[in-house]
């Protein structure tokens, strides 16, 4: 039998390199992965930013809504009607094949209460439908369906790559971060709006990712599709202190006009659910009511980045600035109160400038020559109805500052978006985004429910049968307990079976010398106990075991402390705090 010579090459398996294996090995843990993963959901979300962008461009032509239209290109009944029309495609759409719908809010209740798991058609059909309602004229922004556009994205690549729910979390913040940053080419105000608005709070795991999906994400907009959005001149303080105080008025009168645009929206939405109209037909009614409006100014119609664009540049006459002012929050509120899709950014910017433009045209009449054009008023406008409207002051201020990339406004700019943050929360607890989860009986902050717990009752979430140990009883036998039930702890009663204190294994240690078995166990247990009583929440308990550092707490009654009626522990209430969790979250489904 012929044998073959064995061949000069062959493949090698890494195992016969062991220092390269090892390196490899360093390199190949969960962070590595997860960045790996965040710059594909940039360059991916980047993508698909830039073709909603050109979607909604070509939109816009098909509808005749293009920056610089006419009204008498076209006929008025046109104008009145189109943006009706688009309300009653969306209506259909949302009613038929839409079961959820996301935003900005529904975001934020999807990573707090849903384990950030999103019905991807929804979420696409939402884009889809924001599309219809900007380019027939509703006075809607496009940066919020970007965010779910970006989020959806990056839940899509989590469920092919079957990431678990902590990761999945992650990867959801990543697109939505990309989302806006690609929108806004803003990548810095991508990753702050992500941890201030949606997340909360910052936590080391996601923030690395975050920053990795949103620079990709507007490089990839930026280099192949040319995504921008407002081109802002550069503006200079001519008396930084009389302008600093003139920032400190608007930016209080910003923080009052963000409270209204707030309550404006949920009045009419209210108004609309209270009318007894099919679902269908009632985007296409506040659609009807948005096109009268543009017949009269159509600048109202839309975004609105051009008439943005004429008040940074102090192109709009002071009447038309007070006008457009007050239109923007009424059709804003019709388009998205009765049943429109989009973004509620563009139009708190819109509304913002001309609040900062007529009070730049004010105060030029006062002090004449002496502080900045009004345009520079109608930036820092923009930044602080924003940051009041969304309960969002560091994005707001890096939205801006990315824009112009201008520092010479960065400290009155800063001012009055703080000043209009606190005036706005003083004013009204909810931000335009947590607003609309509070009236689903959800109360976020920090990326956290925290009105549950306020909610719950120790008698709902105690352990009823209880087991005891008697003072007279001995360490031996306590320890036996111990080892058979794995408790760490018990109440101890007298010989009248009345509550006389607790002992715990740290009391065992603390209190109890080797061999001393015969020891009674009312000799070595907590007399001075800390007690819990039926009717007190759960929020005060966990107050008061984290305070107190101990694990565990008998129930008693409020007219006899004596009398045992049950323990709670840590772990009773996180239980029922969850069991709560999924119930209400079943319930809004």
């Amino acid at each position: 039998m012929e044998v073959k010579p064995e061949s000069r090459f062959r493949f090698r398996s890494i195992k016969e390199y062991p220092r390269i294996a090892e390196y490899i090995a360093r390199f190949d843990t969960e962070v590595t992965r997860v960045n790996s993963i965040a710059i594909l959901i940039g360059l991916l979300t980047g993508l698909v930013i830039g073709v909603y962008d050109r979607a909604l461009e070509y939109s816009n032509t098909l509808f005749g809504m293009q920056q610089g239209f006419s009204l008498h290109e076209f006929p008025h009944y046109y104008v009145i009607f189109m943006p009706a029309l688009g309300g009653l495609v969306v209506g259909i759409i949302s009613h038929f094949f839409i079961k959820k719908n996301y935003g900005v809010g529904g975001l934020i209740e999807t990573v707090t209460l849903r384990g950030a798991k999103i019905r991807l058609k929804d979420a696409f059909l939402e884009v889809f439908t924001s599309i219809i309602t900007i380019s027939s004229g509703g006075a809607l922004g496009k940066e919020a369906p970007g965010v779910v556009a970006g989020a959806g994205t990056g839940a899509l690549v989590g469920r092919i790559l079957k990431s678990p729910e902590r990761q999945l979390q992650t990867l959801l913040g990543c697109g939505a971060a990309g989302g806006i940053a690609a929108a806004f080419s803003t990548p810095l105000a991508g990753v702050v709006f992500v941890v201030e608005v949606i997340y909360g709070e910052l936590e080391t795991r996601t923030f690395i990712p975050i920053v990795i999906s949103s620079v990709f994400a507007t490089l990839v907009s930026n280099t192949l599709f040319g995504v921008k959005i407002l081109q802002i001149s550069s503006f200079q303080l001519v008396s930084p202190y009389k302008e600093l105080g003139l920032c400190l008025v608007l930016g209080l009168l910003a923080g009052i006009v963000s409270t209204i645009l707030i309550r404006t929206l949920y009045y009419i939405q209210d108004l609309f659910s209270k009318i007894s109209l099919h679902p269908v037909f009632k985007p296409a009614l506040g659609g009807l009511a948005v096109g009268v409006m543009g017949l009269f100014y159509p600048q109202v119609l839309g975004m609105g980045y051009e008439v943005i664009t004429d008040a940074l540049n102090s192109n709009l006459a002071f009447n038309l600035l007070l006008i457009l002012f007050f239109l923007k929050i009424l059709a804003f509120s019709l388009t998205l109160g009765s049943g429109g899709s989009g973004g509620v950014i563009a139009p708190s910017l819109f509304t913002g400038a001309m609040l900062g433009g007529a009070f730049g045209t004010v105060v030029n009449l006062f002090f004449p020559e002496t502080i900045s054009e009004p345009g520079a008023y109608a930036m820092i406008g923009m930044g602080a109805v924003f940051a009041g409207t969304a309960r969002a002051p560091l994005t707001a201020i890096l939205i801006l500052f990315e824009m112009t990339r201008d520092y010479s406004l960065i400290l009155p700019l800063m001012f009055s978006c703080v000043l209009s943050n606190v005036m706005s929360n003083a004013l009204y607890r909810e931000s335009i985004f947590t607003e609309g989860l509070r009236r689903k009986g959800f109360k976020i902050r920090k990326g956290r429910e925290v009105d549950i717990m306020g909610s719950m009752f120790v008698k709902d979430a105690m352990v009823k049968h209880v087991q005891t140990v008697s003072e007279d009883k001995n360490v031996g036998t306590l320890i036996s307990l111990m080892q058979a039930s794995r408790h760490a702890g018990f109440p101890v009663l007298d010989s009248k079976g009345k509550l006389s204190g607790i002992v715990t294994l740290s009391d065992l240690r603390s209190k109890v010398k080797y061999g001393e078995v015969d020891k009674k166990i009312g000799d070595i247990a907590t007399r001075n106990v800390e007690v819990a009583y039926p009717d007190e929440t759960l929020e005060a308990i966990l107050k008061r075991l984290g305070s107190k550092q101990i694990g565990r707490i008998p129930v008693v009654d409020r007219e006899d402390r004596t009398k045992l009626l049950g323990l709670i522990t840590r772990s009773d209430v996180v239980n029922s705090y969850n069991k709560k969790v999924i119930e209400k979250v079943r319930d809004t489904e």
